[in-house]
């Protein structure tokens, strides 16, 4: 007897009216707030902070400064992030090619099926465009608004606005996701009707989490090289050598610094996290396909509807940050953050439990990925499985807070060791992001075990999607940081008074850590959608051959398998050398125009200089390096495993996927760890007095911290969180492509070496 809960609906479409009202919700939820952040006006205004009221008249000058700052930090990110996409478009126009042909070929010339793989391709890479470019407009808009919030007495009204900016991108992103990924469905459900032939339809469905991780993919490393080169060309030529304070307007490439934040940590950041939902969603519609042969349309889409659901939760913590238990005092910043991250987690408890108890049949049968057995699955163990990812997920982020942020003890022992130099500062900070790898990878072993021992890899998929269930939470605190960080550079650039700066630090402090956190969420998340996507190739390869391959699974031992595991686990290291000397190379080019500025103009060093540095020279390099230097390590992803399957065959992707997967979780986890601690220990430094331990700003010790925190901004910023996209673009291109390979003598490649 199926459950449902009667929302006066047939049966079939209640899973609909959620997903779609949930979706509506969100996109309006977005609006809301843009709206209500737009209220602010573009003004300086000094404050009492006795009164609070406004004293004196509006600074015209100050406030004519704020908008040409404003302006160029916009012109700026707008010109890259339409060169960016200007390339991407190219590249999604000759994909596009690639997958009709190639996919046709494989399933027979099943021109259908070509056609939709690749309109969803186009769908999913449209849409992380889009997602991206609205996180940047979004992002932009509020971060001159932040500054000016933070001009007025109390912490409520900055803090507010830095969250709903990271609220508009968090709730439309996901919103937007849900909508285009649902209506794709529908819509190839009209050519797929039969339950029989779903399996056809989720397969198309893949080129959906294609088109937003290689976009993702793009985003992350362009955006990622685009922000590095400019922060780390300004820090050693700014800070090191002339001792002048971060943000500093006298320096050329603070400009270029402040619209790296928005193209990489808003635009690249949403792309990446929109391809880890669209990824783990097709995985767990591939692998759960069968299950609408029993339990219908609405059991089998269950992985959509638990996204809606997560939605709606989001929605309602959310106003726990802003008016339930508003901000009021520094200390309450980070609490705030963090309670955002918690309350979400514990509320889809009882929410994903409704949704399985009314979505899901009371059995279900669902075909398991090695072997020929068939499982009986209850809802109550694909709840489980759920919230086993969720739980996981925050312990992650949890254990990721502990290790990056100042409040702990190995920050601050990081901290201790710049006082005896730099090299002492690199091994502590290195060790710190080897340690932190080993709880997160023992609790994601442990969810993809328990996960997979309740329901298959149809379990771990659903893990999956509980990692990601309180998505618009995590970008909200995700595009807070880079918010914060903007403003605090604006104060700074335009002049304000000293206590603006100081708020907009704190706030930029917490959102440091919730970034690293948010970072701990995309790396696990990354993890299991990886390997659903790799149990879904090993599905769709048994379906391809009617079990001539894969029954029993896929047997490491065999040479070719074995070998080509060694060469995966290679790949992510190929992959971060590339992008890190990318950083490197561009961070030259930046120290050298820099210099030059400085050595032409010295009256640019003045305390109140008479002449502006050229902003834009060092706004050119950043894009021009970041375009040039993102194609290599693009391609390395994209055509490593396309050549292997087409060339060495199935077991050779597997051997591939397998070793990209464990080699990258390490990586991922210890960069982005690293570069995050080696960022708050020069904070934490920072703070110290002169006459302290520390010795703080401007001493051996603050240089010392500040090179860690250099060499650990490529870490932190675009190697780390770009391995997330390397061992999900692997795998989804390789789902795609299964039939291909198969067609390519029967899954033993044109070399026929297995």
């Amino acid at each position: 007897m199926r459950r449902v809960i009667d929302f006066g609906l047939d049966s079939g479409t209640n899973a609909t009216a959620v997903i779609f009202s949930a979706a509506i919700l969100a996109m309006l939820w977005a609006l809301v707030q843009f709206l209500i952040i737009a209220r602010i006006p573009v003004r300086s205004e000094g404050i009492s902070d006795s009164t609070g009221l406004v004293n004196g008249s509006n600074d015209e000058a100050t406030t004519r400064r704020l908008n040409e700052i404003y302006t160029a930090i916009y012109e700026g990110a707008e010109s890259f992030l339409r060169a960016e996409y200007k390339v991407c478009a190219w590249f999604c126009l000759f994909f596009s090619a690639v997958i009709f042909v190639l996919v046709s070929w494989g399933t027979q010339w099943d021109f259908a099926r070509g056609l939709f793989t690749t309109l969803s391709f186009i769908l999913g890479a449209g849409t992380s465009i889009l997602s991206g470019y609205l996180g940047m407009k979004v992002a932009v808009y509020s971060n001159v608004r932040t500054t000016v919030s933070a001009q007025k007495s109390g912490w409520t009204q900055c803090f507010n606005t830095a969250f709903r900016a990271g609220a508009v991108m968090g709730f439309a992103l996901c919103g937007l996701g849900i909508f285009m990924l649902y209506i794709s469905l529908l819509a190839f459900r009209i050519h797929y009707p039969d339950p029989e032939d779903w399996i056809y339809l989720t397969e198309c469905l893949t080129g959906f989490g294609l088109g937003g991780s290689s976009i993702a993919m793009f985003g992350r490393v362009g955006g990622g090289i685009y922000t590095k080169a400019a922060d780390v060309g300004a820090d050693l030529v700014g800070k090191v050598v002339h001792g002048i304070p971060e943000d500093d307007p006298r320096n050329p490439a603070t400009i270029a610094d402040n619209v790296g934040d928005n193209v990489g940590d808003v635009a690249g950041m949403g792309s990446d996290l929109f391809g880890s939902f669209a990824e783990s969603t097709c995985a767990a519609l591939v692998l759960g396909s069968s299950i609408g042969l029993t339990g219908g349309w609405d059991a089998m889409v269950f992985p959509v509807a638990v996204s809606a659901v997560g939605i709606f939760v989001c929605l309602i913590c959310s106003f726990i940050a802003t008016d339930i238990k508003p901000v009021r005092s520094e200390k309450d910043v980070e609490k705030a953050l963090k309670i955002q991250l918690i309350s979400t987690t514990l509320l889809m408890i009882p929410a994903v439990y409704l949704a399985a108890e009314t979505f899901l049949p009371g059995e279900f049968q669902l075909r398991a990925t090695v072997g020929v057995v068939v499982l009986t699955i209850h809802p109550w163990e694909a709840f489980v499985c759920v919230i086993m990812g969720a739980v996981g997920g925050l312990i992650i982020g949890l254990i990721t807070e502990y290790y990056t942020s100042h409040s702990y003890k190995p920050v601050r022992e990081l901290a201790d060791s710049c006082k005896t130099g730099a090299a002492t500062n690199m091994i502590y900070g290195i060790a710190l992001g080897y340690k932190s790898a080993i709880i997160p990878v023992l609790v994601l072993a442990l969810v993809i075990y328990g996960s997979f021992a309740i329901a298959d890899m149809y379990g771990t998929s659903l893990a999956a999607i509980g990692f990601l269930s309180n998505l618009a939470t995590g970008l909200t605190i995700d595009v807070y940081g880079p918010v914060c960080d903007n403003a605090g550079g604006i104060a700074e650039m335009a002049e304000l008074e000293p206590y603006v700066r100081e708020k907009t630090d704190a706030l930029d402090s917490a959102g440091n850590t919730t970034a690293a956190i948010g970072k701990g969420f995309a790396i696990g998340s990354a993890a299991l959608v990886s390997l659903a996507l790799f149990g879904a190739f090993v599905t769709r390869i048994r379906h391809a051959s009617n079990d001539d391959l894969f029954l029993n699974g896929v047997n490491m031992l065999q040479p070719i398998t074995f070998a080509f595991l060694i060469i995966g686990g290679m790949i992510p290291f190929a992959f971060a050398a590339m992008t890190m000397k990318s950083v490197g190379v561009a961070a030259m080019q930046m120290v050298l125009e820099v210099q030059r500025q400085f050595d032409e103009k010295p009256h640019l060093l003045d305390a109140n200089p008479t002449e502006r540095p050229d902003y834009d020279a060092c706004i050119a390099i950043s894009t021009q390096a970041s375009l040039k230097e993102m194609i290599p390590p693009g391609a390395l992803v994209i055509f490593t495993p396309l050549l292997t399957g087409i060339f060495f065959g199935v077991y050779a992707v597997s051997g591939l996927l397998v070793g990209s997967l464990v080699a990258s979780v390490q990586l991922a986890i210890s960069m982005s760890n690293s570069g995050g601690a080696w960022d708050n220990a020069k904070k934490y430094i920072e703070k110290a007095t002169p006459d302290s331990d520390l010795k703080g700003k401007g001493s051996d010790i603050h240089k010392a911290a500040v090179v860690g925190d250099t060499v650990g901004d490529p870490f932190k910023d675009t190697s780390g969180p770009a391995l997330n996209i390397v061992m999900k673009l692997m795998a989804v291109l390789s789902l795609v492509f299964a039939d291909t390979f198969y067609a390519c003598r029967g899954g033993a490649g044109l070399f026929n070496l297995h």
